[in-house]
């Protein structure tokens, strides 16, 4: 009995030793393993700015999409939108597009750098190298150009210049709009209309 109390005792002796030996010789080995590591070179590779992520708030590739009181469809396509600071209400987007497909079958196709959307009144402001053409033949060209979609109508309230189907056109304002006998769109040009006339020449 004496030996095994003797036994146990030299176990439980050399475990004092063993154990504590053991448990340093893994901590070292973890800190040299850590040291094989610089924590600085990990940072230059993250170029993200997490606080402005966090503060800024909006969509990539967002679609709205809806239809006038005529039955025309709208759709408005953006790169980025995010809530204007300033008034929830609005929505500022980054290289706009925007399509009126009308019911006599027509087409208008509006593209611009930016633009500022009203959801409840809405109403859009279109700028900078602002582009509107047409099925029709007609090709723009304007810096502003301000938007209804609950009823079709845009409007340049500044200067605009391209080609129409008969030749070279200017002026000074562009109204997009439905004909009220007809009910069918169409362009009005005022301000300074100037029209340099391209005859069509004949294939023939």
């Amino acid at each position: 009995m004496a030996r095994r109390d003797n036994l146990h005792s030299r176990i439980v002796a050399w475990m004092k030793i063993i154990l504590p030996l053991a448990a340093l010789g893994i901590l070292s080995t973890l800190f040299l393993i850590s040291n094989n590591f610089d924590p600085n070179e990990a940072l230059p590779m993250v170029d993200i700015d997490l606080q402005q992520r966090a503060q800024d708030q909006g969509a990539t590739n967002a679609t709205f999409a809806g239809v006038t009181s005529s039955g025309d469809e709208v759709i408005v396509q953006t790169v980025r939108s995010r809530p204007s600071p300033e008034d929830s209400r609005l929505f500022l987007a980054e290289d706009v597009t925007a399509d009126f497909l009308l019911n006599s079958g027509a087409k208008v196709h509006i593209t611009s750098d930016r633009g500022e959307m009203n959801q409840y009144k809405q109403t859009a402001s279109l700028a900078g190298n602002v582009h509107i053409e047409t099925t029709t033949g007609y090709v723009m060209e304007t810096e502003l150009l301000k938007a209804r979609f609950d009823d079709l109508y845009a409007e340049s309230p500044g200067p605009v210049e391209g080609t129409a189907p008969a030749g070279d056109l200017t002026a000074g304002r562009m109204v997009l709009q439905n004909n009220a006998e007809t009910g069918n769109a169409h362009l009005l040009f005022t301000d300074g209309v100037k029209l340099i006339y391209q005859p069509q020449i004949s294939e023939d």
